[in-house]
């Protein structure tokens, strides 16, 4: 896994080969974070951003390394956890937090964020239930944004507070905004 822009830009990260976890493509994070930074100066803007499902913390890296304020990593899976702390620890990064945790249970607890990203198992039982956990919480902050990477078959257009829908290969992206 290589991290694309930003203060760790072309650095490497050897996920463990028995890993579970589906990192996000080059392509569809590089896509992402264009339609990102058209938005939001990571840097000066202050941003604080929650990474559900962080696995190989790919996406928790790329908001980092473009200089957001904090970024709360999220997993369950304890060798995931063990990765992304040792990964952590490797960065020294204050800005960055990573927790063992259960999603629907720290979305409970979490405090405002202005972005919120979750990547689930594209095979995740209550993945369909996601975005009506995440836009009443408290961890999305009044006019922030969830990003609800999914597989093709999801769809969320029906979802008042839905954006839009990018597609980039097997990678889907649902956008919403909290009111």
């Amino acid at each position: 896994m290589r991290i694309i822009s930003g203060k760790y830009k072309h650095r490497r990260i050897d996920v463990p080969a028995n890993f579970k976890a589906r990192p996000t493509t080059d392509f569809a994070k590089e896509s992402l974070f264009n339609i990102l930074e058209n938005s939001y100066d990571f840097e000066g803007d202050g941003i604080r951003v929650l990474d559900l499902f962080a696995g190989t913390g790919s996406i928790s890296l790329e908001f980092l390394s473009r200089g957001c304020q904090q970024v709360v990593s999220v997993e369950k899976d304890f060798r995931h956890y063990q990765f992304l702390a040792k990964t952590a620890a490797q960065t020294a990064d204050p800005a960055w937090t990573v927790l063992k945790a259960d999603a629907r249970k720290y979305l409970q607890r979490a405090t405002a964020f202005d972005i919120v990203f979750a990547d689930p198992p594209y095979d995740l039982d209550w993945l369909a239930q996601i975005p009506q956990l995440v836009l009443p919480s408290p961890a999305l902050a009044p006019g922030a944004l969830f990003i609800l990477e999914h597989g093709r078959t999801n769809d969320f257009a029906d979802n008042p507070l839905f954006q839009e829908k990018r597609t980039y290969g097997a990678v889907n992206f649902s956008f919403f905004r909290k009111a």
